[in-house]
C-alpha cells in the first residue's frame, strides 16, 4: 500500500497566495479590470459567457502554473540566479504595460477584445495564456523559492506520489481563485450588462488606466529592487493591502477556500448548460 505524506493543505493555500503575492498583486485587479472591460463588447448569451469566463480563467490559471513549473522543474539548482535575474525581465514587462496602456488611452484595441467568432475565440485564450506567463514572470521573484523548495521539493521528501499531489495542489490552488473571480464578474456581467454598457467609454479608459498604473508600479518596485531602494509610501501601501488579502485567505482555510472555488465553477457551468439546453429546446 502506498503511504500519502505532506501537508496538502498547505500546498493548496501555498497556489491561492501564489495569486496575491507581493510582486504580482496589482495584476490580478488589473486582469479583473480589463476582462470585464473586453466583455462589455460583446452582446451574448448568459451561457456563451460564463462558458468563455471559464475558459479565460483557465487559460490564465494555465499559463501562470504552467511558466512555473517548467522553470521550477528544470531550475532547481538556479533558484537564486533565477530570482535575482527575474526583476529585470519584470521592469521590462512594466514598461511594456505602460506602453501598452498609453495605446489604449490612444483608441488601440489588443486582439482579445475583440468580437468572439470562431477564430478569435482560440486567438482570445491563446492570448490570455500569455497574459498568465506575463503573471508568473512578475510574481516569479516573489515565489520560486516556495514552488522549488516546498512543492517541487515534496517529491524528495515524501516520494513520488505524494509529490505529484502537492503540484497539482499548487496548481488548483491559483487556478480556482483566478478562475472563480473570472466567472464572479461574469455573473455580474450578465446581471448589469444595461447599466455597465452605458458607461462604455469610461470602462474604456478604466482599463486603459488600471493597465498603465500596473506598468508604473512594477516599474517603480522592480527599479527599486534592482537598485537597492528602501521601501517606501507607494510600495508599503500595496504590501500592506497584499498582507491582509493573504492573511483573509488564510484565515478563511485551504478546505473552505476549495469549497467556495468549486461551488462557484460548478453553478456557471450548471448555469451555462442550462441556457444552452433551453435555447436549444
Amino acid at each position: 500500500m502506498i503511504a500519502l505524506d505532506g501537508n496538502f493543505a498547505y500546498s493548496f493555500i501555498l497556489g491561492v497566495m501564489a495569486a496575491v503575492n507581493p510582486c504580482g498583486f496589482v495584476l490580478l485587479p488589473t486582469y479583473l479590470v480589463y476582462y470585464l472591460g473586453t466583455e462589455l463588447h460583446r452582446d451574448e448569451s448568459n451561457a456563451a459567457t460564463l462558458r468563455r469566463a471559464i475558459g479565460v480563467g483557465t487559460a490564465v490559471s494555465s499559463g501562470f502554473v504552467g511558466l512555473f513549473l517548467v522553470v521550477g522543474l528544470i531550475s532547481r539548482l538556479f533558484t537564486k540566479s533565477i530570482e535575482q535575474n527575474a526583476k529585470y525581465v519584470s521592469l521590462v514587462i512594466g514598461i511594456a504595460l505602460i506602453a501598452m496602456g498609453i495605446a489604449m488611452f490612444r483608441g488601440w484595441k489588443p486582439p482579445v477584445a475583440q468580437p468572439d467568432v470562431s477564430v478569435q475565440r482560440k486567438r482570445t485564450h491563446w492570448n490570455m495564456f500569455l497574459f498568465g506567463i506575463v503573471y508568473a514572470i512578475a510574481s516569479i521573484g516573489c515565489t520560486i523559492g516556495f514552488l522549488t523548495s516546498v512543492i517541487l521539493g515534496s517529491v524528495g521528501r515524501n516520494g513520488y506520489l505524494s509529490g505529484v499531489i502537492s503540484i497539482v495542489l499548487y496548481g488548483l490552488g491559483m487556478g480556482l481563485l483566478v478562475t472563480s473571480l473570472t466567472v464572479t464578474l461574469a455573473f455580474a456581467r450578465t446581471g448589469l450588462l444595461a447599466t455597465l454598457k452605458r458607461g462604455l467609454p469610461l470602462f474604456d479608459r478604466v482599463s486603459a488606466l488600471f493597465v498603465v498604473l500596473t506598468g508604473l508600479y512594477l516599474t517603480w518596485y522592480w527599479l527599486g529592487a534592482i537598485t537597492d531602494r528602501r521601501s517606501d509610501g507607494v510600495v508599503s501601501t500595496v504590501e500592506n493591502l497584499q498582507t491582509n488579502v493573504v492573511e483573509f485567505l488564510q484565515r478563511v482555510g485551504a478546505v473552505k477556500l476549495g469549497v467556495i472555488f468549486v461551488i462557484i465553477i460548478a453553478i456557471a457551468t450548471a448555469v451555462a448548460r442550462r441556457t444552452s439546453a433551453s435555447n436549444e429546446s
